[in-house]
């Protein structure tokens, strides 16, 4: 198949696994009215906490992802708390929740410090110095502890 675009394998990562203990990080945590920093062990407190890691908001990744999650309605059949976490600043998130007409919140990471703590960096070809997290999801218990990864 002749594809109008390149398909990029990403080599394997090394992310904490099942079993194990998710890193705690405090950053802004944004919805569509305004942004916080919040650590992800304040959201576990509530309960299990889906944490979504994506490109940067407005690729088609992005999109793709959320539209997914938003159809699956996971949060509606499950009691799970299911929140973003991108490079994208809190203007980009604000602007990508209104213009997707999502529930959900995001976490921004510019340095993409997170995915360098879970092992999922993928560094942007052509781009020196720029990365930013690979798709990935990791299901937590109320304790940080890893279910899914």
């Amino acid at each position: 198949m002749d594809l109008d675009f390149d398909v990029v394998e990403l080599g394997e990562a090394n992310h904490p696994r099942e079993g194990e203990q998710a890193p705690d990080f405090v950053h802004p945590l944004v919805n569509v009215e305004y942004w916080e920093d919040v650590t992800l062990s304040e959201l576990a407190d509530d309960g299990p906490v889906l944490l979504v890691f994506y490109p940067m908001d407005g690729d088609f990744p992005a999109t793709y992802i959320w539209n997914e999650l938003r159809d699956r309605a996971w949060d509606d059949d499950y009691d799970v708390t299911i929140v973003g976490l991108s490079i994208s600043t809190p203007y980009e998130h604000k602007t990508f929740i209104e213009e997707s007409g999502m529930d959900y919140r995001l976490f921004s990471d510019p340095q993409n410090s997170v995915a360098e703590e879970y092992g999922i960096v993928n560094d942007l070809d052509g781009m020196a110095g720029i990365s930013e997290p690979r798709p990935a999801v990791f299901l937590l218990r109320e304790d940080l502890l890893i279910q899914y990864a």
